[in-house]
């Protein structure tokens, strides 16, 4: 017989809550119980602790006692300061039949911009780690009995959350998330109220490199892996570059709402994971309703996609980390639909083009006949030759899919470079490589029609 699933023990970089998840997933709720009850007095993990439970008995016909898991699973995300999970729990709440406003207006109060326990610069709440020693449930309890005493487990805990509730105990500051905690009660209150939740298990792709996405996503309790493909992967090499990791807290998958460019890298689950996720659609008629979401989600866009292009472009990258800052807000924003032109051939240039989101063609003519000189996406440079080496443009440069780009123009480019001479030497070297790309793409081009005609 193979082993009970209580008497695997956890591998190295498998925790007790994400072994409680995997059961859940595989539909071993009584196996999910025992691992996840005896999660419930860990403060570091109680609130996800309590979803599962409540999940598990749900499944299991306990629809009163997975209401009360609920309940105690938002107390406990709300008082850590975990805004994400105790959304995912009202998600839950809401899938069971219960109505989650009450909830979602204490959570709202609690993290929006006005909150009195909002502290910008807070260190999430210091909580304990895990215990030494862990032990599930005993695996010999089944059935009934098993039931009993989860809910006698339950009605401790949450006859511990009521006592806080009546003293004010644990109630912490905690620090402002990213996009949530810069909107008013109202503006908030309706945008996580759009929200769905998902259970993901650890491999699965919840965003593909190259699909065109429609959804934003929210880590609430669990952690992800971004990835880029490599097209100069050689054989025995890695086929992706890993860009970063992301834990509980973490939104990502936002820009494809502006955009609408295909995304930019994978984006897969490390652990069994509890994800949040809203559509387009959603949150357009959200900000329909309240145009502060709106400003402040465009704001935030505007950010993220900032960093991500000081990280990834050559040119930002010769700039002292200190002045970046002040280089990036002499560009202007500019976006371009699906095969409108971003630079002209034999046209003047009119700035430099910094490509943040989308990609485009560069595309020179002879005549009828065009050449593909590159596609290019995020934090590559177009304009530079005809800017730079002063002379009109060598090819055109458009738009493959609906693509946003910072555009630095052409009386402020001067005067950038006197500030940062290292921007200049860095783009003249880029002019110089480009034009000599273009130079032997164009005429290897041409051999190759000349070979042709005469064969």
């Amino acid at each position: 017989m193979p082993p009970s699933p209580d008497s695997v023990a956890p591998s190295a970089n498998e925790s007790p809550l994400d072994r409680a998840l995997t059961l859940l997933l595989a539909g071993e709720h009584e196996a999910s119980l025992r691992w996840a009850a005896a999660l419930l007095d860990n403060p570091a993990v109680a609130a996800a602790a309590g979803f599962v439970v409540a999940r598990s008995l749900a499944e299991l016909g306990r629809a009163e006692a997975a209401h009360s898991a609920l309940e105690l699973c938002i107390h406990d995300a709300i008082r850590a300061g975990n805004l994400p999970m105790a959304v995912a729990a009202c998600c839950e709440l809401r899938s069971q039949g219960q109505s989650p406003d009450a909830r979602l207006d204490e959570i709202a109060e609690d993290f929006s911009k006005d909150s009195e326990r909002l502290q910008k610069g807070a260190r999430p709440p210091s909580l304990p780690g895990p215990k030494n020693s862990f032990e599930p449930l005993a695996s010999d309890l089944g059935g009934g009995a098993l039931l009993d005493e989860v809910e006698s487990v339950l009605a401790r805990e949450t006859k511990r959350a009521d006592t806080e509730r009546e003293s004010g105990a644990g109630l912490s500051k905690v620090s402002p998330y990213s996009l949530f905690s810069a909107l008013g009660v109202s503006g908030l209150r309706a945008m996580i109220d759009v929200f769905d939740m998902q259970i993901v298990p650890e491999g699965a792709v919840i965003i593909e490199e190259g699909t065109i996405g429609a959804e934003a996503y929210v880590v609430a309790r669990g952690q992800v892996e971004v990835q880029r493909a490599r097209a100069d992967a050689e054989e025995g090499e890695s086929s992706a570059i890993r860009l970063a990791r992301l834990g509980s807290g973490a939104l990502f998958g936002e820009m494809a709402l502006l955009s609408r460019s295909p995304r930019a890298a994978s984006v897969i689950a490390c652990r069994p994971s509890i994800i949040l996720v809203a559509t387009k659609d959603a949150l357009d008629a959200v900000v329909a309703r309240e145009p502060e979401v709106g400003s402040e989600f465009a704001d935030h866009c505007r950010r993220r996609m900032l960093e991500n292009l000081v990280r990834t472009s050559s040119i930002l990258s010769a700039v002292d980390p200190g002045e970046r800052p002040s280089l990036v807000d002499a560009f202007v924003t500019r976006t371009f639909e699906q095969g409108e032109k971003v630079i002209e051939q034999d046209q003047e240039s009119d700035g430099l083009y910094l490509v943040a989101s989308g990609e485009v063609a560069v595309l020179h003519k002879d005549g009828e006949e065009s050449t593909m000189i590159a596609r290019l996406g995020p934090g590559e440079v177009v304009g530079e030759v005809a800017l730079v080496l002063r002379r009109p443009a060598t090819a055109d440069v458009i738009a493959e899919h609906p693509t946003v780009a910072l555009h630095l123009p052409r009386d402020r480019f001067h005067d950038l470079i006197k500030k940062h001479p290292a921007v200049l030497s860095e783009l003249y070297e880029l002019a110089v490589k480009r034009e000599e790309e273009t130079s032997s793409i164009v005429a290897q081009e041409a051999t190759d029609i000349d070979e042709f005609v005469l064969v």
